[in-house]
């Protein structure tokens, strides 16, 4: 400890008389100052680990990450010295670029994090020899200049195709079941709110709060006083109006806009304008969606067709789904709920027409797209299920909701 003691009085006792330095000076005294810098975050994440397991917050009833703020570290930086020192058993390569100080702490914690987040999307624990190609790709991020936040995006692509490649993987950002919203009265009256989100959910959240906490200028020209932070909160009272409202006026309710863009020659690597990169089973669930427009694009990103009339059910339609249906074939949930489904996928060349259309609720819409399940029309005009082998490892054909009634003796018959 008495090492550690020397370096903090010899940093405390530094200067920097930068009135007699050079430019090339200035540089080369920053890059060092980076380097003791990542140094210091590598011994915390350290120290963070032996904290851990010397339970010396446990035995005061306290978290390690309490502690640790109570010594005067930001809650974020806290929990990013927790992670990152969790991280030194199964991520050694990075834990050790680390020790080397070519690696910041929040570098550190991107990748981390990321690849926590691919494993995430793998139905299938992740193997260590697949650990470490997802660390050296992520690695080779950073030291091609990539942020945090480039990081993060990396991973999620890298998720994704993991996903789309593995039989039953459903990427962690597109899987609805684990979404949480968590609301806490403050104890000055206030109400703090919090929401983990999927991909389509945030994605619909995001064009919401860009539309309607777009800034406006004051009443005599001045730009808009409010902080971003502010038009969000008054965004999302707009939103609470007119759901309040029940959305029927719409000389107050613009429609919002969500574009999915579809690269022609590689539709693998469909994304959504603020969410990212999507898989190509969420993509095919959300050209159903009469909210969200496909954009095809080029190579060089330029469009090539901006949705069509022809993917969406008309009003005609859907009231013909709503009767032949009454409700999502699947768990009975009131037609209103429900998207109109293309049995065949739109973007495979499939019609918008009645036989080639149902309706499914959101969560088991994204459960026919994502989880092996598949839908027909039978000879009696009707939609019918056929569950995944998980489920029926016979895969027998079963009515739509409202049609359950029909005996077994029924069935062959009508499908």
């Amino acid at each position: 400890m008495s090492i550690i003691d020397d370096i903090s009085d010899a940093v405390h006792d530094l200067s920097v008389d930068d009135a007699e330095m050079t430019g090339p000076q200035a540089f080369d005294a920053m890059r060092a100052l980076l380097t003791l810098r990542n140094l210091i975050g590598h011994h915390a994440a350290v120290l963070t680990s032996a904290l851990e397991r010397l339970r010396v917050a446990k035995d005061h009833g306290r978290s390690t990450r309490e502690l640790l703020i109570v010594m005067g570290f930001a809650p974020a930086v806290a929990q990013r010295l927790i992670r990152v020192a969790g991280s030194f058993t199964t991520l050694p390569t990075l834990a050790a670029h680390a020790a080397d100080g070519v690696i910041s702490g929040e570098h550190a914690d991107a990748i981390v994090r990321g690849v926590e987040h691919i494993g995430k999307r793998s139905p299938e624990p992740i193997d260590d020899a697949q650990r470490l190609n997802h660390v050296t790709d992520l690695l080779g991020q950073h030291f091609s200049g990539a942020t945090p936040a480039d990081i993060l995006d990396r991973a999620r692509t890298l998720g994704n195709l993991v996903a789309d490649d593995t039989d039953g993987g459903v990427p962690a950002a597109e899987d609805r079941t684990i979404n949480t919203l968590a609301k806490n009265k403050t104890t000055d009256g206030r109400l703090h709110v919090e929401a983990d989100l999927d991909t389509e959910v945030g994605e619909k959240f995001q064009a919401a709060m860009e539309h309607y906490g777009a800034p406006r200028p004051e009443p005599d020209g001045s730009p808009d006083a409010r902080s971003t932070e502010r038009r969000l909160a008054d965004a999302l009272e707009t939103l609470l109006d007119i759901a309040a409202a029940g959305g029927h006026d719409v000389s107050i309710v613009p429609r919002t806009h969500v574009v999915l863009t579809i690269p022609a020659d590689n539709p693998r690597d469909s994304s959504l304008e603020y969410m990212g990169s999507i898989t190509p089973a969420t993509m095919n669930r959300l050209a159903c969606d009469p909210t969200i427009t496909p954009l095809l694009v080029d190579g060089e990103t330029v469009p090539l067709d901006v949705g069509r009339d022809k993917r969406l059910f008309t009003p005609a339609q859907r009231k013909a789904l709503y009767i032949r249906d009454k409700c999502c074939i699947k768990c009975g949930a009131p037609a209103e709920r429900c998207h109109a489904h293309h049995i065949t996928h739109w973007s495979q060349g499939g019609d918008t027409c009645l036989e080639n259309g149902c309706l499914l609720c959101p969560s088991c819409h994204a459960d026919i797209h994502h989880n092996g399940w598949d839908v027909f029309i039978g000879a009696d005009h009707h939609a019918w299920l056929i569950p995944p082998v998980a489920v029926d490892p016979q895969r027998r054909p079963v009515p739509s909701y409202s049609r359950r009634t029909l005996t077994l003796d029924n069935l062959p018959t009508a499908a």
